[in-house]
Parts: structure tokens; sequence; C-alpha cells
């Protein structure tokens, strides 16, 4: 025990979207090769890692409570993720501004920087040794699916977001080493693969979509190349944050052919085109509708989510309704609204027409109101169907599980009724017997 207490601990705070999630599984990675204990409260802990988000003032807060805890319980507190790189209002470090006791602070995705802050409060323990970890680095999800992040940063300017100077323009990763990565999570035995960035269907602009290699295969460093030879791993390959440019066509007949997931996560975010216009989006509401026909041509059992802006400045009564219009007619699976929010740097906040809260907040419920009956009634069909699941976890009550249409923490469940022969982390096909708004109901066949 003596020894063990001599090893230096590292305590992890990880908040934000799915990549910053990444983010804090490569800087764990990191300390844990090079040594140090990872430990799970503060107490034990010698100092503490918070990766934080930035985006919406709901989210901004959130850091900043789980920054000044961490000060309170532990004392010795290292600041990383997008929150990190925000300014005050006169040009300073917020973080800084708000908690001068923490000991540094960096932006996101500068694992590099993390590890030197680290190393000069909290010197590494001896030399790095591989075996430490496993090929894939440490993960933070269930054993059975990892998020995979293809690129960082992104080239939009969105009018309502500031994620590109917090994150910059679009980085891709090498197309060899996405593969290596994902081929090292299949083996330590990831049944699914939930491919993120912050635009992926953009994958490989950056590089003009270079050509990389693939255990001595040149392979373009394009997104449809890259589903393709994910296809080819056994597991489950999910698409997150897809833009609905025209060559995302290619991957749908992958989806009917059934290599990959028939599911796309596209943030459409509005739909009438002036609104569009003003968000800076790109496509227009009757393009994506002509899309999204297209797509379900192809592949009818496409399952498609999506995330909304009601109440964006300037937003009229009749755009609004030309938005609930969309949704009868796209028929989406899965859709998330947010009230529009003013996030300090948008472009956004300078646009006349602002809508008052109540206004934006009742639109908000009025659109889900909607998605909800479509939701209802698309669940509905799949009642005395058999579908093939993954399940997530299992008690005495059941089982918790997903199907192909089912994202974990943010789309729906199928509740499995308790039986023997179900495993966590293992497949298994239901009969849906029963379906609510969200969720499904069944036992295994």
């Amino acid at each position: 025990m003596r020894k063990k207490k001599a090893i230096p601990a590292v305590g992890f705070v990880s908040l934000g979207c799915p990549k910053a999630l990444v983010d804090s599984e490569r800087i764990l990675t990191r300390l844990r090769a090079e040594g140090y204990r990872i430990e799970g409260s503060y107490e034990q802990a010698d100092l503490v890692v918070v990766n934080t988000c930035g985006f919406i003032d709901s989210a901004v807060q959130e850091s900043l409570d789980a920054i000044g805890e961490a000060i309170t319980e532990n004392g010795k507190v290292i600041v990383t993720g997008c929150l990190g790189g925000r300014s005050d209002a006169e040009g300073g470090n917020l973080v800084r501004s708000l908690h001068p006791k923490v000991l540094a602070v960096t932006g996101p995705h500068e694992t590099d920087a993390v590890l030197q802050a680290v190393h000069e409060y909290l010197p590494q323990p001896h030399d790095p040794r591989v075996d430490l970890v496993p090929p894939a680095g440490l993960k933070l999800t269930p054993r059975h699916y990892a998020y995979l992040k293809i690129s960082e940063g992104c080239n939009h300017r969105c009018s309502f977001c500031i994620i590109p100077s917090l994150r910059g323009d679009l980085v891709s990763r090498p197309i060899g080493e996405v593969l290596r990565e994902a081929e090292a999570l299949v083996r330590q035995g990831v049944r699914e693969l939930l491919v993120i960035s912050q635009d992926t269907s953009a994958y490989g602009v950056d590089l003009r979509y270079r050509t990389g290699f693939v255990d001595g295969r040149p392979v373009r460093t394009r997104m449809t190349e890259l589903v393709r030879e994910l296809a080819g791993l056994g597991a489950w390959v999910r698409l997150h944050y897809v833009y609905p440019y025209p060559h995302v066509d290619e991957v749908i007949p992958l989806m009917a052919e059934g290599k990959v997931l028939p599911y796309l996560d596209v943030p459409f975010q509005h739909a009438h085109p002036r609104v569009l216009k003003a968000m800076k989006r790109p496509a227009a509401g009757e393009a994506n509708l002509e899309r999204i026909r297209g797509w379900r041509a192809i592949c009818p059992d496409l399952t498609i989510r999506s995330t909304f802006i009601a109440g964006f400045p300037g937003e009229t009564e009749a755009e609004f309704e030309s938005m609930l219009e969309f949704l009868r007619e796209a028929q989406l699976d899965r859709v998330g609204c947010f009230a529009y929010s003013p996030v300090e740097g948008a472009a956004a906040n300078e646009l006349p027409g602002a809508i008052p809260e109540e206004v934006r907040e009742e639109r908000r419920a009025r659109l889900m109101e909607v998605q909800e009956d479509i939701s209802r009634a698309r669940l509905a069909r799949k009642v005395g169907t058999t579908l093939r699941v993954l399940v997530d976890d299992v008690s005495e009550e059941g089982a918790v599980a997903r199907s192909s249409a089912d994202a974990p923490e943010i789309d729906g469940i199928v509740y499995v009724a308790p039986d023997p022969r179900l495993r966590a982390g293992e497949f298994t096909d239901v009969v849906v017997e029963s379906a609510d708004v969200h969720d499904l109901f069944g036992r295994c066949r």
C-alpha cells in the first residue's frame, strides 16, 4: 500500500460533447502510459484535470461550477477544453479571471500542453511503458462501444456557433491512423464505433482527399472511403455530425447492404431558406427534403436524427411554422430542439429581431410536441418486428439495449424482459411487443 500511494495520482472531470470525451480519453491514455495513477475521488488525487465545455451558457456554468468544486475539494486544478480558450470582457482568459487559483489553463485538443502542466506540478513517476495501457488507449465509455474522432475543428462559420474560434479550422486525421485506432478498439472488444467530428462529411477536405495507406493499400482520405474501410471491421459503425452534402449519398448504399448502420445524425438546425441563410448554414429546406426522400428510396430502414433551433433572431411565426411543416414532411426519427441562446462571441448576437425568451421556449415546446407525434407513430411501426440489439446493461429487471436506430445517451432505448441469455456488451435479437414516444419494449426471440 505504501508503494501504491507513492505513485502520483491524477483525478479527472470530463464535461461536454463526445468530441471532448475523446480528448479526455487521449489525455488519460498519455497519463497512464507515463505511469500516473488515475483516481476517481478528489481525496485520493494529487491534482485534478477538468476538461470543460464552452458552448452554450448552461454548459459554461456547469464547467465553471466543476472547476470551483475541484478547487474546493482538492486545491490543485488544471483546466483544459473549450472553456479554456474563451476570453472575458477585458480580453483576458475567462477561467483565470473567475478562478485565479487554477494551476494552468489550456484550450481544446491540447493534449501536449495538458501533459506539460501535469509534469510541472506533479512530476511523472518514471519513463513511459507501453504495456501499461491497451493499444487503443483508455476509454471512458463501456467496453463494448467507443467514439472514433476523425478530425478536429470546422470550416463552417455558422452565425450561432463559436466552435471554430475555440477549436480552429478543420484538421483531418490521416486515414491510416484512424483505421489503426479503429482496429485496435475492435480487437479490445468494442462492438460499436461511433464516428464523430465537428463535420464528418468534410473529412479529408483540408488534405484535398490525399491518398494514405492502410495495410500497404492506397486509400483516399475521404468519408466514403473511410466508411467502406470501417465496414470491414465487423463492428457496428454509426455516423454522427454529417452535413447533407451530395457525396453523403454515396454511403447510403452501404447502409442498404447492411455494411454500416442505417443511421445518420444530420444537424439541419432549421428549414426556412431565409433563416438558414442568416444562420450561414448549407442547403435549403427544400433541398434537404429531396435528399431525405432519395436516401430513404435507397435505404427504407434509414434512421435520421437531427437538431433544430427555435427562436433564432428574426425568425417569424410563419418561418417557424415552415420548420414544423418540414418535420411533418421529413418524418425524422429522432429530433432534439434548443431554444436559441445567445453565445458570447457568436455573430448571431448582432442580428436584428431578438425574440423574447418566453417565445423561444414556447416555440421549442411546440416543435417537440409535433415531433413526439411523429416519433410515436414511427416507433409503433416496429411493434411485432424482430430487431438486432446491442445490450448495454443487464439487471434483475431485464436489460437496457439499443437497436441500430439508437445512439447511446441521446436516442431511445430498447427495454428487454429478463432472460438468462442476456449479456452486457453482446448482441441479441428482440421481438418488439410495445412502444411509447421514445422507447421500445420487448423480449428475446
